[in-house]
């Protein structure tokens, strides 16, 4: 009975993953999803936001604008932006698939979630900040063990999909080689949104690596994603969710 029991949990997981697969296709090529992403400009550092027609110019009527605003590196003043979004960007067109690894369930792990000072923040680089770190809000760390040693890994606190999240910024073996170059994203319910933990107190965390994603970057060079920091990157290869973006021969963003 027991082995009946394990075996439908795994046919339920693999089911569940396939699903989650499906939902991730729809949201890159959606159009406001990051295949559809053509442009994003910056004004310089406290000048005016441009005017719609000035960041519309030269765009079909379907295009959506959408505004940014940031704090400048250098400076620190107010730095505005906007970007534009096609459905029929050239990396739709191209688009083929997200290459994946299979389900494993090996690769999901029990950790904890450990406040450290909701206060803190860790610099990360950015992909087209050349060098250059900004500031992220990161109150906690995720702590886990991997064949018998224990990892501790930096998460920012974010909004994903209207949910307080952990966001994972991580590297390892496979980058390069069998993933995605510049890292992977996971996106975690985070444990300690409630606000009930004090500094070192800890929560229990299901820390599932299938359903690490290959950030924005990898569908757009218009975006800018962070990198993984040092102490995020492990010296072995993790092979369980998100590759790479795969598209039509001799297109590349």
């Amino acid at each position: 009975m027991g082995s009946t029991v394990e075996s439908t949990t795994h046919d339920e997981a693999i089911a569940a993953y396939e699903v989650w697969k499906t939902h991730r296709r729809a949201a890159v090529t959606a159009p406001l999803g990051n295949l559809a992403l053509v442009l994003t400009h910056w004004s310089p550092a406290g000048a005016p936001a441009v005017s719609d027609e000035e960041a519309r110019a030269g765009q079909p009527a379907d295009a959506v604008l959408t505004r940014l605003r940031r704090t400048d590196i250098d400076s620190g003043e107010p730095q505005e932006g906007y970007r534009i979004w096609r459905a029929d960007s050239p990396a739709n067109a191209a688009f083929e698939e997200i290459e994946s690894y299979d389900y494993d369930p090996a690769w999901v792990l029990s950790g904890r979630f450990e406040l450290v000072d909701e206060q803190r923040v860790v610099p990360f680089e950015h992909i087209k900040d050349d060098g250059a770190t900004r500031a992220l809000p990161v109150s906690g760390d995720l702590v886990f063990e991997l064949d018998g040693t224990e990892y501790r890994f930096a998460a920012f606190d974010t909004n994903h999909d209207g949910h307080s999240s952990l966001q994972l910024v991580f590297g390892d073996a496979t980058n390069g080689r069998e993933s995605y170059g510049a890292g992977r994203f996971l996106f975690l319910d985070h444990p300690g949104a409630s606000g009930e933990l004090a500094p070192g107190e800890s929560l229990p965390i299901e820390i599932d690596f299938n359903r690490a994603i290959v950030p924005p970057c990898g569908f757009s060079n218009q975006m800018n994603c962070p990198l993984p920091p040092l102490q995020n990157r492990l010296p072995v290869p993790l092979r369980a969710g998100e590759k790479r973006v795969r598209f039509s021969e001799g297109f590349s963003i």
